[in-house]
């Protein structure tokens, strides 16, 4: 399988380059720096370019199966403005997958089940700047005709890869309060091969 990764040199998004060519599939990874992926693999292509280049993405997504999106807010709007470009690209491609990585702050509240974690009483955190931005993207995935998943980890350290962990469809898992890197790549790599959580957000934590 040929899959595209976006933020390919981030936390999240190395662990999953190491995943897929641990499994012998082949890798492209669109990256501003080139010289950060530290891997060395005959199944790995790696193309200097930006989020926001549509060139850039549209060359990168030539002859991909799936695109995976572990890019980060960047404390601005990457995020939503990338995404448009992203499904663009891939409608050209006549890419169906795209898996992301989100934000557990936009699940739906327990508390509130009719709003976004983010927005109640149940999130800590003292900004909303990131959870907007994903916000964002869940909206103009939701409305489109991809088949994407969103994979939504709540605090994240970078931790061990234990392979035990617990997911729920637009919840976090009752009690979850962290969940480990490696962890929340493996799961987000897993759902190339299951092609489960279609048009879904996942909630993940230990």
């Amino acid at each position: 399988m040929k899959i595209i990764i976006l933020g390919g040199t981030g936390r999240v998004g190395s662990h999953i380059v190491k995943y897929a060519l641990q499994d012998g599939h082949h890798v492209t990874v669109l990256a501003r720096h080139p010289e950060n992926v530290q891997l060395n693999d005959e199944r790995l292509t790696v193309i200097q370019g930006d989020a926001l280049d549509e060139e850039a993405i549209a060359q990168a997504m030539n002859g991909m199966d799936v695109v995976i999106s572990a890019l980060n807010t960047d404390g601005g709007t990457t995020l939503s403005e990338s995404m448009p470009l992203i499904l663009t690209a891939m409608k050209a491609e006549g890419i169906r997958r795209i898996i992301t990585i989100g934000t557990a702050g936009i699940l739906q509240s327990r508390v509130a089940p009719d709003v976004l974690r983010y927005r109640s009483s149940e999130s800590r955190r003292k900004t909303t700047r990131a959870a907007e931005e994903h916000e964002k993207v869940y909206h103009i995935l939701s409305q489109s005709d991809f088949d994407w998943t969103i994979v939504c980890p709540t605090y994240l350290p970078d931790g061990e890869r234990l392979g035990t962990y617990r997911t729920e469809t637009d919840f976090l898992p009752e009690g979850g309060s962290r969940i480990s890197v490696p962890d929340t790549a493996e799961f987000a790599y897993s759902l190339i091969e299951s092609g489960e959580h279609i048009k879904k957000r996942v909630g993940i934590a230990y």
